[in-house]
């Protein structure tokens, strides 16, 4: 069953959902909740001073226009004004992937791969089990 089960209602204001099942974007968040906590528990120190987002596309605010493809993640260096930043973008990584599973597998290899580039520690310094050849 896919979809809502009942149209918004007056009293509800919502749709009624199915229940179980999470929505891409709630699956998505939830990859990234676990990612950012399997780092937790391999390398607490490399995530310190380190703003992790999410956006559903690249947008304007990054240069795009030397890339001969769709970015999957942006690591930006931090400056005097702001923590260093990692945004992983949304929907280039679900176009990627071939299922939910692999989806979880392909967001915590990009986050470990944005914050190897940060922090110049290697792949397998921030996660032993990370497969780099993804």
């Amino acid at each position: 069953m896919r979809g809502p089960l009942a149209l918004p209602s007056p009293l509800t204001r919502s749709a009624v959902r199915v229940p179980g099942r999470l929505s891409a974007a709630e699956f998505f968040i939830e990859a990234m909740t676990d990612s950012v906590q399997r780092l937790m528990t391999t390398c607490p120190d490399a995530l310190v001073g380190v703003d992790i987002g999410v956006e559903d596309v690249p947008s304007g605010s990054f240069d795009w226009a030397s890339l001969d493809r769709v970015p999957l993640a942006a690591a930006v260096d931090a400056t005097y004004a702001r923590p260093a930043r990692i945004v992983i973008f949304r929907r280039p990584l679900e176009r990627r992937a071939s299922d939910r599973e692999d989806l979880r597998d392909l967001v915590h290899v990009t986050l470990v791969e944005q914050l190897s580039a940060l922090t110049g520690r290697s792949m397998h310094d921030l996660d032993p089990e990370v497969d780099d050849d993804f």
